[in-house]
């Protein structure tokens, strides 16, 4: 594939990774790809009849407890907020003040930005995952449950975040768009399997824990945005980190519930996770060129230009026992030593 960064390789060994290059301080193509790999014997279904009645009786505290996480529409931020209108006589001077702030941006910050953006562009696969979960899918596309109801207005808080890093992108001139545009075709073509099981109390805690990556990651995109003098990139990156926190809180909190009221099957669904590893969507992420280099490159994308730009991996930001995941420990503690031996070796990596 084509990706190109006037930097050098921190694996010197290494041959570049493609050939192409713009003029200075642009990045070409789309970041590493993933080669898609066939799922095999993965357990489906495993949610009990009598713990699907547990999460419909868990529909009124979810009214209360997780849609209070969701901010109107009418309240809510719009990509339009943050971008030039182009309907104004001074556009072509805002879209020139966005380059001109981006030009200086280091191309690896461009790299974790990129493959932000097409996470989140994939959101399509989020929703599909969701509604594949027994007792909490939306069934019809508009239940009115308050699982039918958190599902589609999650969804439409977290479109916004693709919309506005893709228009950004678009008009910053630092990225090949058509290169990006077709990483994330291939992204959402080949799905995700995130060994959930259809089973809600894995849906929960696997959420909790993406959901607290996004946040860091975007998080410290803003606060290097910050650095780099770019006050209009860091007040976008703020703004989704700010929705990524609420939805965190309230998948955190479905599963601080979920132990209270079912603990045993919680903690075994969470260790048995822990043991398998939460992998994130952008693991599958190719461009359709090159189905070897991420052997080559992995490393590079998720150890060298995340950690060197201290935005962080989404395993690292994880697996700390931080944040909402330290708070599920401290609960299961409480609960006697049998459930704490469960946790020896939460976090290692």
């Amino acid at each position: 594939m084509d990706l190109k960064l006037s930097c050098l390789s921190p694996f010197p060994c290494l041959s570049p990774v493609c050939s192409m290059l713009k003029p200075k301080n642009f990045i070409t193509a789309s970041i590493t790809p993933y080669r898609t790999r066939v799922m095999k014997d993965t357990k489906k279904h495993s949610l009990t009849p009598e713990k699907h009645e547990l999460f419909k009786s868990m529909e009124g505290w979810v009214e209360e407890n997780m849609l209070v996480h969701l901010k109107p529409v009418e309240k809510s931020w719009q990509p339009q907020d943050f971008l030039p209108d182009l309907s104004s006589d001074d556009c072509f001077d805002e879209i020139c003040d966005i380059r001109a702030h981006a030009i200086d941006i280091p191309d690896d910050y461009f790299m974790c930005l990129v493959g932000g953006m097409i996470t989140e562009e994939a959101l399509p696969t989020y929703q599909t995952m969701f509604n594949t979960v027994d007792a909490v899918r939306d069934v019809t596309g508009m239940d009115p449950s308050p699982w039918g109801v958190w599902v589609r207005a999650w969804t439409a808080e977290e479109n916004r975040h693709g919309d506005l890093l893709n228009k950004y992108l678009y008009l910053c001139g630092r990225v090949d768009m058509r290169q990006i545009e077709k990483t994330t075709q291939y992204l959402i073509g080949a799905g995700m399997d995130s060994n959930i099981e259809n089973n809600p109390y894995r849906l929960f805690i696997y959420t909790s824990f993406q959901e607290k990556a996004a946040f860091t990651s975007h998080a410290n995109v803003a606060k290097h945005a910050t650095r780099y003098g770019d006050a209009r990139l860091a007040k976008m990156m703020g703004a989704i980190a700010g929705d990524e926190k609420r939805h965190e809180s309230a998948y955190a909190k479905a599963v601080e519930k979920l132990f209270e009221l079912d603990p045993d099957t919680t903690m075994r669904e969470l260790a048995d996770m822990m043991r398998a590893r939460i992998t994130m969507p952008g693991r599958m992420m190719r461009d359709g060129a090159d189905r070897t280099c991420m052997d080559t490159t992995r490393p590079w994308l998720n150890g060298w230009a995340c950690t060197r730009r201290g935005i962080t991996s989404t395993l690292s930001s994880t697996s700390s026992g931080g944040g909402s995941s330290g708070r599920w420990r401290r609960g299961c503690r409480r609960r006697g030593g049998a459930r704490r031996i469960m946790f020896v070796g939460w976090g290692r990596g």
